[in-house]
């Protein structure tokens, strides 16, 4: 038998949001992608030099480092990482309880936003595991009406 998750923890892993893949030609991966795996066309960020297609219900975004835009992407050493982050969906969350709950264990909040995903708008937290990965954990969406 297992254990379950600790039951303090604010939140339900729900699955992957999305996963950032760091490419060099914008135009001929969203083509491979379209025209090798069949990915419809998700959000476009064309201010960041981003465009995201749906993988079934996730999205892969695909983020050209040639762009200014992905300036803070770009890897440190030529030939260095081409993932930036994955996006881990979450349960709805109490957004002061996730802090509390990282603060305890001793992990950074690097950034919140609010911004699309493949559940929609929503609030995230963007955390690094111990082994330096980028982390985004993302509750579901959020509608002005409350919805």
């Amino acid at each position: 038998m297992f254990e379950m998750p600790h039951k303090d923890i604010p939140f339900a892993l729900v699955g992957i949001d999305h996963v950032v893949f760091l490419v060099d030609d914008l135009d001929r991966a969203v083509a491979w992608y379209r025209d090798v795996l069949g990915c419809p066309p998700g959000y476009s960020y064309p201010d960041l030099g981003m465009e995201q297609v749906w993988a079934g219900a996730a999205l892969i975004v695909l983020w050209d480092t040639t762009h200014p835009g992905a300036k803070d992407a770009v890897p440190k050493v030529a030939g260095g990482r081409n993932v930036d982050h994955i996006c881990i969906a979450t349960s709805p969350f109490d957004h002061n309880a996730m802090r509390v709950h990282l603060a305890a264990h001793n992990v950074t909040i690097e950034r919140e936003a609010m911004h699309g995903g493949a559940r929609g708008m929503g609030h995230s937290f963007y955390i690094r595991d111990p082994f330096g990965n980028k982390l985004e954990i993302k509750g579901p969406a959020e509608y002005p009406d409350g919805r």
